[in-house]
């Protein structure tokens, strides 16, 4: 058999993968998957892996692919991780198939992108989103699936909706999925879906650095390094948005439930010593974001996705936040914590 890095599809969905992997506009940092279909094997990207190394590294996994589809539709609790359909001998890494595995295998295209684009998010975070979309999505074949926790739930929810012409999904506060008979096919309805409900961006006033640094005083926090961060604390309205709470399962997983605010004259050090364990973000608003010392390449990218989805949204909207509940269910998934354990891209 032909190795995969040889088959020219295969190649070009990595060199798609990475330049999607470097657009903090659908995809930060762990987020987001693509995978191939190719002689009954579905090959998808790893679990806490970056899109942007997929040139660099390996970061495809083997899944047998009519196994996981049986296992799917059975009930059968392995189609979880996937982790049972692996092929070893083709897996040396001894990677993990990312949590969305089932939705790779679920649908029928030879090519399946998954991403968090900003622009539709902003879209799907929205009571009405489905009614909204419509007229900003007709012509396409298109299906909306309100939000329940990823991994074989949501692909179950998707099974219900998929018509046989389907290739576009978006999922309800959680991002866009499109497929296609290759590389170039899926990869344009991408495009295609992003421009269509791109929104206007408010511009945002700049970080008060005085301010950050005299809450940040004495503490394991520090100014966020990317000045587009601090508009979720800077633009009333993205903080006023951001108050309403969790509008995307990777902001629950890497930033915790919600915002964590410092109030007028307060410290990071106090806030962040009520609070087992400390927050990866404090917002001190009008003034700007902070962030932990530690804080890992994923939360910093997905503080910056806060910044990108609020100042694309207005307060009035209505918004449909997760909630308690699906924020409990998130931080408590064993695949989710893998995935954020996974070490980030080497610079």
């Amino acid at each position: 058999m032909t190795a995969i890095t040889d088959d020219p599809e295969f190649r070009a969905l990595c060199a798609y993968s990475a330049r999607i992997g470097g657009d903090p506009a659908l995809i930060q940092g762990a987020g987001g998957n693509t995978s191939l279909k190719r002689d009954g094997t579905l090959w998808v990207k790893a679990s806490g892996t970056w899109l942007s190394e997929a040139e660099r590294r390996m970061i495809m996994v083997p899944v047998r692919l009519a196994p996981l589809r049986a296992a799917l539709a059975a009930g059968d609790p392995r189609a979880e991780t996937a982790t049972d359909f692996v092929v070893a001998e083709d897996n040396p890494a001894g990677l993990r198939p990312s949590i969305e595995a089932t939705l790779h295998a679920a649908l029928p295209h030879r090519v399946v992108v998954h991403v968090h684009c900003v622009e539709t998010i902003a879209w799907a975070a929205r009571v009405d989103a489905e009614a909204a979309l419509a007229p900003r999505l007709a012509g396409l074949n298109w299906a909306f699936i309100p939000y329940i926790r990823p991994g074989p739930p949501l692909t179950r929810a998707i099974a219900a909706r998929l018509a046989p012409d389907t290739d576009v999904l978006i999922l309800g506060n959680h991002g866009l999925v499109a497929g296609g008979a290759d590389t170039a096919a899926a990869g344009a309805r991408i495009a295609e879906v992003a421009s269509r409900l791109r929104r206007a961006q408010r511009p945002a006033p700049p970080a008060d650095l005085d301010r950050l640094a005299a809450a940040a005083a004495a503490s394991d926090y520090v100014a966020a390094a990317d000045p587009l961060t601090h508009a979720v604390a800077t633009d009333a309205r993205a903080l006023a948005v951001a108050r309403r709470g969790s509008l995307y399962p990777d902001h629950v997983i890497f930033l915790g439930p919600g915002i964590v605010e410092i109030p007028p004259g307060g410290r990071a050090a106090e806030v962040a010593g009520t609070r087992s364990p400390p927050p990866a973000m404090l917002v001190v608003p009008g003034a700007g974001v902070l962030l932990r010392r530690d804080a890992s390449a994923g939360a910093i990218a997905l503080a910056r996705c806060l910044a990108d989805v609020t100042t694309r949204l207005a307060p009035e909207e209505p918004l449909a936040p997760l909630g308690v509940a699906a924020e409990r269910e998130l931080m408590n998934w064993e695949a989710e914590q893998y995935r954020k354990a996974q070490p980030a891209p080497r610079a």
